[in-house]
């Protein structure tokens, strides 16, 4: 299993595997030039959402492309929230699959969990689960602390029970543009209990873009109306110490991208061609993801040449 065995290295060797999603073509190139350009393994995250978007034999064609560039790359199945969607996955060549029962009851999510677990293993194909509520910041605010954060005794159990290859837990991190209300704080405290609790389980944080200032400046700078968010961009700096052996991105690339194609579309009035300036978006990408990959996940060089 490929998945697993990244992982494994990343927590023996203080450092994260990215996990970067792809939003469209313009994302996934400028992801890929950031793997070469900085020499990290990488997981390229497909949603259920993006998986539709490409449609399946386009996907199956991309699929087959980064298997032929011989990169450490694992493709994977983000928040996949039903067993149809996992098997589809599977089917299309992901290597990884995650399926997302937070939201269920425990029970539910213990029984969804494993019954994907057996069915992935049985292709060799490795499983991450979720237990913990990850929310979206707005105006009615986040869940309570005791609905959201992971318990560490929980989860010691639901790895047993499930038997899942790695673990996103909630400890402060959100999805969204929107991440947060106040001031951003992980919960440290938590993160080492769990640690003691399943300390043979690669740990996942998703939600972890940062929500760089200089994008929301750009966007709104060229037309754009991006009023709430809050990020911070120190704040996962000693996260590759820890047992986070995965950190999940997708925010911040789409801001990338954004900010790019806006700025440039606004210096050039008269350009109308997508490649011209798609590849202003792409060489955004590729900058932003080599800042993540070398000042968080501290990943780069970590490829045995």
């Amino acid at each position: 299993m490929i998945q697993v065995k990244m992982l494994k290295k990343a927590m023996t060797g203080n450092y994260i595997v990215p996990a970067f999603n792809i939003a469209n073509f313009e994302i996934l190139k400028g992801l890929i030039l950031a793997i070469e350009e900085t020499n990290s393994p990488m997981i390229l995250q497909v949603s259920e959402s993006a998986m539709n978007y490409f449609t399946d034999d386009i996907m199956y064609g991309i699929v087959l492309g980064i298997r032929k560039k011989k990169l450490p790359i694992s493709i994977h199945l983000d928040h996949g929230h039903s067993f149809d969607v996992v098997k589809r996955a599977i089917k299309l060549g992901f290597d990884s699959v995650m399926i997302d029962g937070s939201t269920l009851p425990y029970k539910e999510n213990v029984r969804l969990t494993k019954k994907v677990v057996n069915y992935a293993h049985a292709r060799n194909v490795s499983v991450e689960g979720e237990l913990g509520v990850l929310a979206v910041a707005n105006d009615e605010g986040l869940l309570t602390d005791g609905e959201r954060f992971t318990s560490p005794e929980q989860a010691k159990e639901f790895v047993a029970l499930t038997g899942v290859d790695s673990l996103a837990i909630s400890i402060g991190t959100n999805h969204g543009i929107n991440k947060y209300q106040g001031e951003p704080k992980i919960r440290y405290d938590i993160l080492k209990k769990i640690e003691k609790e399943i300390p043979n389980t690669p740990i996942v944080l998703h939600g972890a873009s940062l929500v760089g200032k200089k994008y929301i400046d750009k966007i709104n700078e060229n037309g754009g109306n991006i009023t709430k968010s809050i990020g911070n961009e120190n704040l996962l700096k000693n996260a590759y110490k820890t047992h986070i052996s995965k950190i999940n991105m997708d925010t911040d690339f789409r801001l990338a991208y954004t900010s790019a194609v806006r700025e440039y579309l606004h210096a050039h009035p008269d350009k109308y061609s997508p490649r011209d300036y798609g590849q202003a978006g792409i060489e955004e990408v590729k900058k932003c993801a080599v800042d993540r990959i070398t000042k968080i996940c501290k990943s780069n060089n970590k490829i045995k040449k």
